[in-house]
């Protein structure tokens, strides 16, 4: 492992600004996107999704000014992120999108008049909605969504939102009237139950059939369930949806509640933040020794683990829930292997989630930890799409399967699907992408995490203050970087992953050399 902390820089060589303190509302700002001076609609945000150089919504907060530029600008490579075996290329990367169309499966012709459906009013499925008609579409779009709600973003709802810094208005992607205005018919509360891929057919709950000549599946993930004693009681929550949050939201702002998590990963971990900094009791139980440790490490996942416990969270490891304890229908703690009841007002679990395939592996399509997708988020049928958490997506860097559950992953995964649907070449090779708020440290990672177990890590910085960069470094390639409430250097971060080539970890971790070049 390498390490260069440095207690001090140059101001010559220091080329972002490095400010800590608690975040106050991450503005939305798709990887790559400038703070903008002023508040703006999130369909800009979503309109700029794969050229990474628009401006999104801000929000007047000092989280804004110092998050800057951050991931995913467009770079040309012809490396490989791993080392290539004998006799094999690697695919020419040109930003998110290729020129050249790798797609074998074909799929009929669009014109104007055709009839395309979007199963799943998220921000993957309103994203594509939208860029179906920057491209030009004049068919009809059907954005059939399961929730009564119009399409929304997810990060806030364990962050400001939750916190009551946030209203209501800022989590939509788009107003109320941008549907009707660009010809897109919204149906909320819809359900899809019943796909025919050969005859083109799509069942609603209601008993009504759809035709459509192209399909995008944007059915997202659901959050897993614990299948112990207790677990329908009332007080035991889960936080997915806009309602969901609200329901917290509520319950939390007064302060003076006991709020146990069940399961420590990102939303878990934001919403114990979220939950303790507004005054509450926070317990933490997690079956691992180190929470996050999946994802980040022992090290990392340890310095998550001290951050909750410096701020009055009981984060408890190594344990195993059994039951939820009650009275009358309602929770009054939770009870552990050996017996302790750890007491408790309100239990949220967080224990991950699972894709919701059922709609496409009832109508026969490939389904593997999702819907299974070419480059060109192309099912096994042609005329068949899927973006999102759902999507079980091939990376041509990476040269692997990936299933993200971010939301960059569904902003930039939506338009390429929708030009993908209009017979557009698509290879989508978007570097995975998410950011946390927690407290005082604010985190912004990209890259493969499957790449980097096993990989070096090195770092950049200072560790003890809580400033830094960390690198994964697999072959000698960056697989992955994470900064750490350092600002301004996600795009340096993503060139490196992009170029694919070794690197010399000495000079990674020297703070006296730019990234560029390194």
């Amino acid at each position: 492992m390498w390490s260069c902390c440095a207690s001090s820089r140059s101001p010559a060589t220091r080329r972002h600004a490095v400010r800590k303190g608690r975040p106050s509302g991450r503005p939305f700002l798709h990887p790559g996107a400038r703070p903008a001076p002023q508040r703006r609609s999130f369909s800009r945000l979503a309109a700029s999704a794969a050229s990474a150089s628009g401006e999104s919504r801000v929000s007047p907060s000092r989280s804004a000014e110092r998050r800057g530029r951050q991931s995913g600008a467009s770079h040309e490579s012809g490396g490989c992120l791993l080392p290539k075996p004998p006799g094999s290329t690697c695919p020419r990367i040109r930003g998110r999108l290729h020129d050249e169309s790798t797609s074998e499966r074909g799929g009929t012709p669009v014109v104007k008049e055709q009839d395309f459906v979007i199963v799943g009013a998220s921000l993957a499925g309103a994203s594509a909605a939208k860029t179906l008609r920057e491209e030009g579409f004049a068919g009809s779009i059907r954005l059939l969504g399961a929730e009564p709600h119009h399409p929304y973003i997810r990060p806030p709802l364990s962050k400001e939102f939750l916190a009551g810094t946030a209203d209501r208005g800022t989590v939509f992607v788009e107003s109320d009237d941008w549907y009707a205005a660009n010809q897109v018919e919204f149906r909320p509360s819809t359900r899809a139950v019943g796909l025919d891929p050969r005859g083109h057919r799509l069942t609603l709950e209601s008993g009504e059939t759809l035709a459509w000549d192209r399909l995008l599946l944007a059915t997202g993930s659901s959050p897993r369930r614990l299948a112990i004693p207790g677990a329908d009681l009332g007080g035991v929550h889960y936080l997915r949806t806009l309602d969901d949050s609200e329901s917290l939201r509520g319950l939390l702002a007064g302060g003076g509640r006991r709020l146990v998590l069940i399961g420590s990963g990102w939303i878990g971990m934001e919403v114990a933040a979220t939950a303790r900094a507004l005054g509450n009791e926070v317990v933490i139980l997690e079956r691992d020794p180190i929470p996050l440790a999946n994802a980040l490490g022992d090290e990392l996942g340890q310095m998550f683990a001290d951050l909750h416990r410096e701020h009055g969270v009981s984060l408890r490891t190594s344990v195993v829930v059994e039951s939820i304890a009650g009275a009358e229908g309602r929770l009054t703690g939770v009870v552990l292997a050996g017996g302790e009841v750890v007491p408790a007002d309100l239990v949220l679990v967080g224990v991950g989630a699972i894709p919701n395939v059922g709609l496409a592996e009832a109508a026969g399509l490939e389904v593997d930890n999702g819907i299974v997708v070419n480059e060109s988020l192309q099912t096994s049928h042609p005329d068949v799409f899927a973006a999102g958490d759902v999507a079980s997506a091939y990376h041509p860097a990476a040269r692997m399967r990936l299933r993200s559950e971010h939301w960059a992953n569904a902003l930039h995964g939506g338009p390429a699907a929708a030009r993908a649907m209009l017979g557009q070449a698509v290879s989508f090779d978007a570097i995975p992408y998410f950011y946390t708020d927690q407290f005082d440290l604010g985190m912004e990672y990209s890259g493969f995490g499957p790449l980097t177990r096993g990989a070096d890590l090195v770092f950049r910085g200072n560790r003890g203050s809580r400033e830094f960069i960390a690198f994964w470094l697999a072959a000698g390639t960056v697989v992955a970087g994470m900064n750490v409430n350092v600002w301004d250097v996600n795009d340096a971060v993503q060139s490196l992953i992009r170029r694919g080539a070794p690197v010399d970890p000495g000079r990674l971790a020297d703070e006296s050399i730019p990234l560029d070049a390194v």
